[in-house]
């Protein structure tokens, strides 16, 4: 992790990264001139994205085709000159006059000018390259030698960062017939889909997985329990990493992999604070893996230097100026990532803005098309103003006849589906239970002693209910808090396939509209029911939280 800086090289009109602490640091390896300091990160600006800065800045169309063009965020440096966009370009341009100017002076658009800089660039950073291959294979070789060649993991998401990784491991490992798992959302840049089928194609020998979650409809989610925001992002783990666990699963049941992933230090506050090498379950969304980044120190400009210099075909979304190509709505995503949706995507971004408003109605807010267009939407938390938010407040009245015993509401009949969902408290016994009052026994899991009585109830005020008592346990109220957590899986559960990415063991899945926990392969370790892993016990809890 050595501190950088971009300098610029008047004379070969490219940027130049170099170590803050290089003794010939500001001279240009390729020419010899003196550099001046340019930032701290860059990327390519491609002939498509350039052809779009032109029309923004009221230029004549192709008028910089022969220049230089670098960008930082909406930063761009015009053979070295910095030009800044105003966000508020985003928010107010007119899109389709912009989108026929694009249409009408594409023809005249084409790359003899970017490659001929590209050429420059590269050679200009032959040095850091040569250290990022070197110092990539190296670690990739570390980690690898640890685990079964087969039990050797791709993850890739179509973004330039998992390209370069998957790139960088093939070649380190001198194996092509590695597996990839591709985590389509549902909700992946046509562009992204395009890449991947491409990708596919240009690997033939490669064990290629996608996983997608077809039992949910991410707009049908959406009306349930609101959009996505930032804090509350539940269409992770219920359109990426559940799927993606499923798949791990069916190819390697309990066993440990290792997964290599695209992740990188500079990408945001969040990701610096993660470790290259990442096992913690704490840290690791997918208990069943390891995770090793190669390219975790990477900058922006070091990806890019990578791919073009090796030559890596990319997603085509890159050209065009978006800088990440995750989920197209995602909240993440900055105004100018939507405005480019807005050219690019123009009737998904105008349903997507028509739904937002609604749910803004629905919620109760005074001004819905500005709380969307200021993009309020991104920062809500809780479920306020949602219908499904009483699904996750646990109801309970203590039983008044025996002691450690509470009835708790449920939102439907009691039945085997919530009978299971105590397998990670201990062995269920139903046949130890009262069988005229339908009582289950739960028994510890060492000692074989009885821990849990739970039987149907009829409560005053709950339609449906469940009394459970906790015995022979030096603390009856942490355990019913745990109980607690588990009731409100059993109401407030969207299948959002959280807790089967946690289960280590591979014990929990979703079947169709079922909970299900198995008892031969649980191992009782109680993450799943443990606020450090799972706050509130349900990742609805989060999500559907009210003041």
């Amino acid at each position: 992790d050595i501190p950088v800086e971009i300098h610029w090289c008047s004379h070969c009109r490219v940027p130049v990264l170099q170590e803050v602490s290089q003794a010939d640091k500001g001279i240009c390896p390729r020419c010899g001139s003196k550099m001046k300091y340019m930032s701290t990160d860059i990327r390519p600006v491609f002939p498509e994205e350039r052809l779009l800065l032109e029309i923004l800045l009221g230029r004549k169309p192709n008028e910089y085709k022969d220049k230089s063009v670098w960008a930082v965020n909406s930063r761009y440096y015009i053979d070295g000159k910095s030009v800044s966009l105003p966000k508020a370009l985003f928010k107010t341009a007119d899109v389709e006059t912009i989108a026929h100017k694009l249409e009408e002076n594409k023809a005249g658009n084409n790359y003899d000018a970017f490659n001929e800089t590209i050429q420059r660039f590269v050679e200009a950073n032959n040095t850091r390259l040569h250290y990022l291959k070197d110092e990539a294979h190296e670690f990739v070789k570390h980690e690898a030698a640890k685990f079964p060649q087969e039990n050797i993991v791709i993850s890739f998401s179509g973004g330039k960062d998992s390209t370069a990784t998957a790139d960088v491991v093939i070649k380190a490992l001198s194996e092509p017939s590695l597996v990839h798992i591709f985590g389509d959302t549902t909700l992946e840049f046509p562009y992204t889909t395009e890449y991947a089928k491409r990708y596919r194609e240009e690997h033939p020998q490669a064990i290629f997985k996608v996983a997608r979650n077809n039992e949910q409809v991410f707009m049908d989610v959406c009306e349930d329990i609101g959009p996505p925001a930032r804090m509350m992002r539940w269409c992770c783990s219920m359109f990426k990493t559940g799927p993606i666990t499923r798949v791990i699963n069916s190819l390697y049941r309990n066993q440990q992999i290792l997964t290599f992933y695209g992740i990188r230090k500079s990408e945001s506050v969040s990701r610096s604070k993660y470790n290259r090498v990442e096992d913690d379950a704490e840290s690791v969304k997918i208990q069943q893996q390891t995770v090793a980044s190669p390219i975790f120190f990477w900058k922006d400009m070091d990806v890019w230097l990578y791919l073009l210099a090796e030559k890596v075909d990319f997603n085509e979304a890159y050209r065009l100026g978006y800088d990440r190509v995750g989920c197209w709505c995602c909240p993440n995503n900055n105004q100018r990532a939507q405005f480019l949706s807005r050219i690019y995507m123009p009737e998904r971004s105008r349903q997507w803005r028509d739904f937002l408003i609604d749910f803004a109605k629905k919620i109760g807010k005074p001004d819905p098309e500005v709380y969307v267009d200021e993009g309020s939407w991104k920062a809500r938390q809780g479920g306020n103003g949602l219908p499904a938010a009483g699904s996750v407040k646990i109801k309970f009245s203590n039983c008044t006849s025996e002691e450690h015993a509470k009835i708790y509401r449920l939102e439907r009949p009691f039945d085997d589906e919530l009978v299971g969902m105590f397998v990670p408290f201990g062995r269920v016994a139903p046949e130890l239970g009262q069988k005229l009052l339908r009582e289950v026994i739960v028994l510890d899991p060492r000692s074989n002693v009885p821990i849990l009585s739970i039987q149907p109830f009829d409560h005053d005020g709950y339609e449906h209910a469940v009394k459970v008592r906790t015995m022979n346990v030096a603390d009856h109220d942490d355990l019913q808090r745990m109980v607690g957590y588990q009731i409100r899986k059993f109401n407030a559960c969207r299948k959002c396939l959280k807790c089967e990415s946690l289960c280590r063991a591979g014990a929990i899945s979703i079947a169709g509209d079922y909970y299900y926990i198995d008892p031969d392969k649980c191992v009782h370790c109680k993450m799943c029911m443990t606020a450090k892993y799972l706050d509130g016990g349900c990742t609805m809890d989060k999500y559907l939280r009210t003041k």
